[in-house]
């Protein structure tokens, strides 16, 4: 404190008249109101700078740590409906509609040509 003072170029007599000075400005009243003020936002400075130092280190610290192991994915499962065109022995033949809707169709009937 008496550093900042002599940097102010303030000695004991320069300070008493600058305390009178705002005593006779502020009044009474207000002094203690405007300390608590003072002490209240200089509490609120120390929290936030406070929280970001704890942000910036926990930054860090996830930064130097190695990521977490990715799950491996999940085979997919496709079900297959497997069809045959080849009726098992003793089955009754199958009709041509059914063999139609069994087998790809690859050429063209004649009663579409047009």
């Amino acid at each position: 404190m008496a550093s900042l003072l002599a940097m102010l170029g303030l000695s004991g007599g320069e300070l008493i008249v600058v305390m009178a000075v705002i005593l006779v400005l502020f009044g009474a009243k207000k002094i203690p109101d405007f300390a608590k003020g003072l002490g209240q936002g200089i509490k609120e400075f120390k929290k936030a700078s406070r929280e970001v130092q704890d942000e910036l280190e926990r930054a860090a610290s996830e930064a130097n740590s190695p990521p977490p192991p990715t799950p491996a994915p999940k085979p997919e499962v496709h079900a297959v409906a497997q069809t045959s065109a080849v009726a098992p022995a003793g089955a009754p033949e199958a009709t041509a509609a059914e063999a139609a809707a069994v087998e790809p169709h690859t050429s063209s009937s004649p009663a579409t040509k047009g």
